[in-house]
């Protein structure tokens, strides 16, 4: 099936979600790639300073998904998501209303927080307007997204030679004009009325084991996409000399993505199970990492970047096999009144430890010229360690799991 067929075949909430991402991605990468290097070189920061506007808008999204997602269980998606991108244009617009630090430190928590609301709101929407077409409408996503990502960057370097305010500028719009869109186009669904208060509802979240396990086992996913924006780039610049490297790897795997991704999660929905789908996924992206150990003496760059293009080829593959079928089992976690507050919960599980995994990495590469093997071991060991732990918990029966009652106690569910 191809990427319109299925787009149009969804109703006008899930085309204006799933159009909403690609716009969502090209604002993100449209600013924040750049950021640093505004800071450092146009307005004179230190790396501390940087390093502190950056971390703020790191931790106020983190550590903010369950709020967005226990908002969005009580309040209704609809509202958390417009609230989310406007939010989001504020902070974008701020970055370039001004240079001092406290201005930018509350443009990174706005836009921060703005994330926190809108990712995990998204996807309840989607995943209750979805049905059982849920991994479909998030193979959809993944197909925007990563279009989003390409394009982003692409027109941010661009509106870079006008100047950085310009490209803050245009990133706010971005989510400006999403904001009205949804705001006309986007129907408000039903929100199940609890007695339960937001901490009881959070307990029963923290108390679901299985759903931890899930969680943490998934942190892997997270930190080795990171890595396709930090040891692969790192890597295809030292082996071939020619920063035009790093474009090439995105650019195939979003060739990669457009291509392969509805085809690929069709034949997987018709032919294997929801758990091995993820094992294989994981373990295709830890394998990947291992490529680019293979030492290519060759005279020409294009064949020296042959084995880190081929990792991130595997990498993005490892995405497209394993997200659609995350994120369509974390509903059945919750049940219908809990679904933002699992996808909270499992950003924020799966997010931190992400972080902790990609910091070590980071610490492996050091100030070294190129990607040293321990980065490379690690990076594999992660992926590997990760279907390991997902294929545990299927066949344990641990990935078919009894839905959180919507009147479960304060002590929360446990298993």
């Amino acid at each position: 099936m191809s990427t319109w067929a299925s787009l149009r075949g969804f109703p006008l909430p899930i085309r204006l979600l799933v159009v909403n991402q690609l716009g969502v991605n090209v604002g993100f990468y449209l600013l924040l790639p750049y950021l640093a290097g505004y800071l450092a070189d146009d307005v004179g920061m230190s790396a501390a300073v940087i390093g502190i506007v950056l971390g703020v808008r790191n931790l106020s999204q983190q550590g903010l998904f369950l709020l967005g997602g226990s908002a969005a269980d009580r309040l209704g998606a609809r509202g958390v998501i417009i609230t989310g991108c406007a939010l989001r244009a504020v902070g974008f617009g701020l970055f370039a209303l001004s240079a001092s630090v406290p201005l930018l430190l509350a443009a990174s928590i706005l836009s921060g927080l703005a994330g926190a609301l809108f990712n995990p709101a998204v996807r309840t929407y989607v995943a209750q307007a979805a049905a059982d077409r849920r991994a479909e409408a998030f193979a959809l996503f993944n197909v925007f997204a990563s279009a989003g990502a390409l394009l982003g960057p692409l027109l941010g370097a661009a509106l870079l030679l006008v100047d950085f305010r310009v490209a803050a500028l245009a990133a706010a719009a971005v989510f400006a004009a999403l904001t009205g869109a949804q705001a006309i186009w986007l129907p408000a669904q039903p929100v199940t009325a609890s007695e339960a208060t937001v901490w009881q509802d959070w307990r029963t979240g923290i108390a679901d084991r299985r759903f931890l396990a899930f969680s943490v086992a998934l942190a892997g996913m997270f930190a080795l996409q990171t890595q396709l924006y930090l040891i692969l780039p790192v890597q295809a610049e030292h082996v071939t000399g020619q920063p035009v490297a790093v474009a090439v790897l995105f650019v195939v795997s979003t060739i990669v993505t457009l291509t392969l991704q509805l085809p690929l999660t069709g034949w997987l929905q018709r032919r294997v199970s929801r758990g091995t789908s993820i094992t294989v996924g994981m373990a295709v992206m830890g394998a990947g990492f291992l490529l680019p150990l293979l030492r290519v003496e060759a005279v020409t760059p294009v064949l020296r970047l042959l084995p880190v293009l081929a990792a991130a080829v595997l990498l993005t593959l490892g995405v497209m096999i394993t997200q659609p079928f995350v994120l369509e089992l974390i509903p059945t976690f919750a049940g219908h009144r809990l679904t933002g507050t699992y996808f909270g919960l499992f950003y924020l599980v799966s997010g931190m430890l992400a972080a902790g995994c990609t910091a070590a990495v980071g610490a492996a590469v050091g100030t070294s010229a190129g990607v040293p093997t321990s980065a490379w071991l690690l990076t594999a060991g992660v992926g590997l360690a990760s279907a390991g732990a997902v294929w545990r918990l299927h066949r344990g029966g641990l990935l078919n799991p009894a839905p959180a009652s919507a009147g479960v106690s304060s002590a929360g569910r446990t298993s």
